[in-house]
């Protein structure tokens, strides 16, 4: 298990560029199986969860080729089906969250999925009914093996039909897409997830041969395609890194700026840092934090009220910063009503903010107020173990703001969403030393 030591209350400065999103490369590298052609993707982060997908796309019989930093090109000319049956597959796919977008591009394609009860972050129910569901509607027959926890779709070809999604779940989308792009007719999907990284899959789908209409709504029209051929896809910056730095510059009252960030593409994230008084400035495509020497302060709403920050689907606010937005509120001035919709567990690493010194209460699994510090006082440094992603960074966060040497263990998790994250934190004046 590794570990980061961090020395606090350090002042950050210079520049830091975002790696390419997460969420959106695990969607992205399932999608190559949808053809046989050579397919180009950049700007692929080298993380944890993201190798491990590449290295199963491998393990299928794709070809890979690594082109430089963060470029590869995959060609799945020859899958070894097999392969999904096999004792390696049921260990190697439950590690990941995300190879469970397997199953739409290779039911698609070759008339059968499979993929054992996939793992990923421990933050509460993630169900999979969405992703089958949709499946079972384009015809295809499901089995669950529970003694294996191992799940599966057979189809001899699949059909359009109209589906209304139980929940707008951006990875069932995407899964339901993948799918639906070689269906036979026309497939709508309604409530369907609408966020940038599904847009860029769509995007992708369409320069390979396929036929998606509305993107970028919650109404899907996809008309099947017999085949697809090949395309070179670039990945848009991580938008949960991005606030991250956001979030860090401020609790540190450090001046940074964030490089090419693609405002369009952030949504309501500029504007929900600027509700807890954190300056944020637009130049170019960039984003610029200025030191913040009197702090922030948190605005109310219009009638006084405490305000209330919640996740949604997009164009809401992603759920991933929540926990970035709750340590950064532990030092501003003011009171916040933090409110985690989607999971049920995600809150629950503020024990270790409330042993730095935080005034946090945590109402319920969903909800806790913070009470803001206003950096009269600040977080002490302490000895921590990283539960999930989010979770970790928030702590990373808080610890490279607290005095003091902080201990953070188990930073696989970090490393699993943050590409060599030690290194570009000390390129821009952290104390950080991995263990």
């Amino acid at each position: 298990m590794g570990t980061f030591r961090i020395e606090g209350g350090h002042e950050l400065h210079g520049e830091i560029t975002p790696q390419g999103a997460k969420n959106e490369a695990l969607q992205i590298l399932c999608a190559v199986l949808l053809s046989e052609e050579k397919i180009t993707v950049n700007n692929i982060p080298d993380i944890i969860d993201v190798n491990k997908l590449i290295a199963l796309l491998e393990d299928l019989g794709v070809k890979i080729q690594k082109k430089g930093k963060g470029s590869y090109t995959f060609k799945a000319d020859d899958i070894n089906l097999d392969y999904l049956q096999s004792a390696k597959f049921k260990n190697d796919g439950r590690g990941l969250r995300g190879s469970i977008m397997l199953v739409g591009p290779l039911l698609a394609r070759f008339g059968r999925g499979y993929i054992p009860k996939p793992g990923g972050d421990k933050i509460g129910r993630r169900r999979l009914d969405t992703h089958f569901e949709g499946f079972i509607k384009l015809g295809a027959k499901f089995r669950y093996n529970r003694e294996e926890y191992f799940y599966g779709v057979e189809a001899k070809k699949l059909k359009g039909t109209y589906m209304l999604l139980d929940e707008a779940s951006v990875t069932g989308t995407a899964n339901i897409v993948m799918a639906a792009v070689l269906a036979e007719g026309i497939t709508t999907i309604y409530n369907a997830a609408c966020e940038p990284y599904l847009q860029q899959l769509c995007k992708m789908l369409n320069r390979m041969g396929g036929k998606i209409t509305g993107i970028g709504s919650n109404l899907l029209t996809i008309e099947g395609v017999d085949r697809l051929g090949g395309t070179e896809h670039t990945m848009l910056p991580d938008m949960i890194e991005i606030g991250s730095w956001m979030g860090l510059a401020a609790m540190t009252k450090s001046e940074l700026t964030i490089k090419n960030v693609s405002w369009d593409d952030l949504g309501q994230i500029p504007t929900v840092f600027r509700k807890l008084g954190i300056t944020v400035e637009k130049k170019g495509d960039d984003i610029f934090i200025p030191r913040h020497n009197k702090g922030y302060e948190i605005q109310n709403f219009i009638d006084g009220s405490i305000l209330t920050i919640a996740d949604a689907p997009w164009p809401g606010l992603t759920p991933d910063l929540l926990s970035i937005i709750l340590v950064v509120a532990t030092q501003a001035r003011g009171e916040v009503l933090i409110h985690q919709k989607m999971f049920e567990s995600r809150l629950f690493f503020v024990d270790k903010l409330l042993d730095m010194g935080a005034k946090i209460i945590l109402c319920d699994p969903h909800r806790a107020t913070v009470i803001g510090h206003d950096f009269k006082s600040t977080l002490k440094a302490t000895t921590m173990v990283s539960p999930d992603i989010r979770a970790g960074i928030s702590l990373l966060i808080a610890a490279l703001s607290a005095k003091g040497t902080s201990t953070i263990h188990n930073i696989e998790q970090i490393d699993r969403g943050y590409e060599n994250i030690d290194e570009r934190l000390r390129a821009i004046g952290a104390e950080i030393v991995r263990v």
